[in-house]
């Protein structure tokens, strides 16, 4: 179903005909094995009619007690503590990798040589090496593939995606991005986690809240040419389960600046020490003919200043709640003004996949395929090559 076909009114649809099943493998069952399960449970329901209906067929952990008690909860027909047995069952056409970012390459590999269609969470790989042998396999097998990359199905990330096609902004000169938590602060006594070690990690703050921004840069102004950047962990060392101090070899902060091919100049920021800040992630460009900003915790809303729009005494930035039925997805939800939220990103997201599956379509450049995860990655490393050297690098992609 794509964005912009459809029903007004929910409740008079009506689909002709049943909705292809696609069977799905899910590997984790932790924070984005909960998200992806539960947009697949709402998509009949909600994007209607749907391209297809998930079938969540198995789910597989290192942990039988943790994953057989996540395949009752979440309703998988079975649960393995192998990922290989689960992806040679013949049921699944649809492997969705939600594990810690060591457990991506390998098991989406063996998931293309099966002929399984692939979703991955972000980041793609540790490094951009690991990213191309996953890319490299996907086009092999000929397999649709996603990287989860969900903040561009948020309505209005979409429509300003649509504003920068159109060319009403005329020339783009600034992108600037930031995404702030705080959850690895000192007063939270966090130990080591996997997050915190670049073995199965590949970077810190940079991979899993960088990764977003640099892709949404990527999305709504163009390629990254260079990069410059610096790098910081604040707490170096952190208790582990023996008693003993584990060494944090990752950055708990990143600050990058960006040179895309375009022109455009961007910055982008990331941090885990962030204090009062759960999940701030804020953007803004500044064009030729407008300036729009972006905030994750307002996603249903836009800011947007028109260059002329009105006298120069009545100008100012314009408050935009983007809810209308013409709005990207907001057919398949609710009437005007009844907002939406972060989960709801999946469902679009997972239902594109599914579009791209059913009726053969790229799924670039509304989703991100392994060509945007691997590109993402090359910039992901270029920007710690950057902080380790003090200059700047080259983006130099293979693919």
């Amino acid at each position: 179903m794509s964005e912009g076909s459809g029903f007004t009114s929910m409740a008079g649809a009506r689909a002709e005909g049943d909705a292809p099943e696609i069977g799905v493998g899910m590997l984790g069952y932790a924070f984005m094995g909960k998200a992806h399960s539960h947009a697949m449970l709402n998509i009949a329901h909600m994007m209607y009619p749907p391209p297809a209906v998930p079938r969540l067929v198995g789910i597989a952990g290192r942990d039988e007690q943790a994953v057989a008690e996540a395949a009752r909860r979440y309703g998988y027909s079975g649960y393995y503590t192998d990922w290989r047995a689960m992806l040679d069952n013949d049921d699944i056409q649809l492997f969705d990798n939600g594990g810690p970012n060591d457990t991506h390459a390998e098991p989406c590999i063996v998931a293309a040589e099966h002929g399984k269609h692939i979703l991955c969470e972000k980041p793609l790989a540790r490094t951009a090496d690991e990213a191309q042998a996953m890319l490299e396999a996907v086009q092999k097998a000929g397999v649709k593939n996603l990287v989860a990359f969900n903040y561009r199905f948020v309505p209005a990330i979409r429509q300003i995606r649509k504003l920068v096609d159109s060319g009403l902004l005329g020339q783009i000169y600034h992108f600037r991005a930031v995404y702030l938590q705080e959850w690895v602060m000192a007063h939270y006594d966090l130990p080591m986690i996997w997050r915190l070690q670049k073995s199965a990690a590949g970077s810190g703050a940079l991979g899993d809240l960088g990764a977003h921004i640099i892709d949404l840069g990527r999305y709504l102004v163009g390629e990254v040419k260079s990069v410059a950047g610096t790098t910081r962990t604040f707490i170096e060392e952190r208790p582990q389960d023996d008693g003993t101090m584990g060494k944090v070899d990752v950055d708990d902060a990143f600050t990058a600046l960006l040179e895309f091919d375009n022109g455009a100049l961007g910055t982008v920021e990331a941090s885990r020490f962030a204090a009062g800040r759960k999940n701030g992630l804020r953007l803004e460009i500044n064009a030729e003919k407008a300036s729009i900003v972006f905030n994750l915790e307002r996603l249903n809303e836009l800011e947007i200043f028109w260059v002329g729009d009105e006298p120069e005494e009545a100008q100012g930035f314009r408050n935009v709640l983007v809810s209308e039925p013409s709005h990207p997805w907001w057919e398949n939800w609710w009437p005007q003004g009844h907002i939406i939220g972060w989960e709801h990103t999946f469902v679009h997201e997972i239902t594109h996949l599914l579009d791209c599956i059913v009726n053969d379509s790229a799924v670039s450049p509304i989703g991100a395929d392994f060509v945007d995860g691997y590109r993402n990655a090359v910039i992901c490393d270029a920007i710690l090559e950057a902080a380790a050297s003090r200059r700047q690098v080259d983006c130099v992609y293979a693919a």
